[in-house]
């Protein structure tokens, strides 16, 4: 079985382990919640355990596969787009995830982008909260 579609198995049945075997230990998450990404497989399994426990009716609705630049070093690398639906907060989200690998096939960049606007506002301040519960950030000093 393809990375992709073991990540897609492993995110669906929300299996936590197996998405571990897919990562990079430098892999890095584009979030369109946060400027700078999330760096490291600990922080981006702690982030996945926070995601599936956040989106509601979470489903792939379709799949690309090519090949897309890294920002990490502007070199091209295989990569799959899948494409979703779910719900968070009663907001319905529809987004993408761009999965990029390394040359052994695991997922070495992760860039999420979700519309519209008012979905990206509310699985941000879920995300956060999950985070903060999570102990994987501080709680923020505005709160």
């Amino acid at each position: 079985m393809e990375t992709a579609e073991r990540f897609r198995a492993a995110v669906e049945k929300g299996d936590l382990a197996a998405l571990d075997d897919l990562f990079t230990e430098d892999i890095r998450l584009y979030s369109p919640v946060k400027f700078t990404p999330f760096e490291g497989k600990p922080m981006v399994l702690g982030l996945f355990g926070v995601l599936l426990r956040t989106f509601e009716d979470f489903r792939y609705v379709g799949e690309l596969e090519g090949a897309a630049e890294t920002s990490a070093d502007g070199t091209e690398a295989p990569s799959t787009v899948l494409l979703f639906r779910a719900t968070v907060n009663g907001k319905q989200i529809h987004g993408i995830d761009l999965l990029q690998f390394d040359g052994t096939g695991r997922v070495k960049e992760f860039t999420v982008m979700v519309r519209p606007q008012s979905a990206v506002h509310a699985l941000g301040q879920a995300v956060l909260a999950g985070l903060v519960a999570d102990g994987l950030v501080p709680e923020p000093a505005d709160r």
